[in-house]
């Protein structure tokens, strides 16, 4: 009789050992819908695109970044991280080697063959992939939650939520402003409706001329501006300074953006980077395309 209590005493708290090792895994789907399991919250994260490096890095679990890709550079700290190569080409050597416990990735920026070839070395994989602003606080959430930082990342995640949603209560519903958004001069490129850039200038009550482009970073041809016609040219290039192609546009002193002196500049960190700091390109293209209503 004794012998069958213990046996039975033994069962359950083996039981209950298991239940709370369940109770300890996280549990959450990433971007394409994937669960992503982790037995503890994750302490040797590596992160294969700046985005998320910085993203990381606001949902408070910087400290826990082992290595990033060429580029990530803000916040400062991230420039002091060992690198695994760039976003496009990183090595999978030095990844075996560092052995982290997780993996954070943009899939149509690295890849989903190679995506595919971590989760066969065994790594425990979470895919990035922000198409709309109301993904980058939950993908700040989902790394707290994955790191055992949910206090820090929560906040910011609220913090990010309530400056869009005061941002499009002011300008959501102004008049709208027909906007071109200029990646590049030279090949001339824009981005389609499905783009991040398009929320922004929704967001302020803009309407992307060629958000119905099928691709969702198109070239297209100065011809097809100047039909478009818009009331503002916004450009982002790829460096801080505003770059010197975006004046070319005024020698047609037909478009409307020539005749209001509506060409613009935004920091292509502040706003093709989907991370807290597009709320800073957010705020200034508002104001910006409120400036231009009071011309039209």
């Amino acid at each position: 009789m004794t012998l069958r209590l213990a046996a039975v005493c033994v069962a359950f708290l083996i039981s209950g050992f298991n239940q709370q090792a369940i109770a300890a895994s996280i549990y959450l789907d990433d971007f394409l819908g994937r669960e992503v399991q982790l037995k503890s919250p994750a302490t040797r994260i590596i992160a294969l695109a700046p985005h998320i490096v910085e993203n990381v890095f606001s949902a408070g679990a910087g400290d826990r970044l082992i290595a990033v890709v060429a580029h990530s550079d803000y916040p400062a700290k991230a420039r002091k991280l060992p690198r695994v190569g760039s976003y496009v080409d990183w090595s999978f050597e030095t990844i075996v080697g560092l052995q982290p416990d997780l993996v954070i990735l943009w899939d149509s920026g690295n890849g989903t063959m190679r995506r595919k070839r971590l989760e066969r070395l065994g790594f425990t994989v979470f895919v990035s992939e922000l198409r709309r602003l109301q993904d980058i606080p939950k993908e700040i959430r989902a790394i707290g939650k994955m790191a055992g930082t949910a206090s820090v990342s929560d906040a910011e995640a609220n913090r990010i939520e309530a400056k869009l949603r005061q941002l499009r209560d002011r300008y959501g519903h102004r008049p709208p402003v027909r906007v071109f958004y200029q990646v590049w001069n030279s090949p001339l490129q824009t981005l389609s409706g499905e783009h991040m850039v398009s929320d922004v200038i929704r967001l302020c009550g803009g309407v992307n001329v060629f958000a119905d482009e099928p691709m969702l970073a198109p070239k297209i041809s100065k011809e097809a501006v100047i039909k478009a016609d818009p009331d503002v040219i916004l450009a982002s290039g790829m460096g801080e300074s505003r770059p010197e192609w975006l004046d070319e546009w005024r020698v047609y002193k037909n478009m409307k953006a020539v005749r209001l002196d509506a060409l613009q500049f935004v920091p292509p960190d502040y706003i093709q980077r989907p991370t807290a700091r597009i709320l800073k390109g957010a705020q200034l293209v508002c104001e910006q395309l409120e400036e231009v209503r009071g011309r039209m």
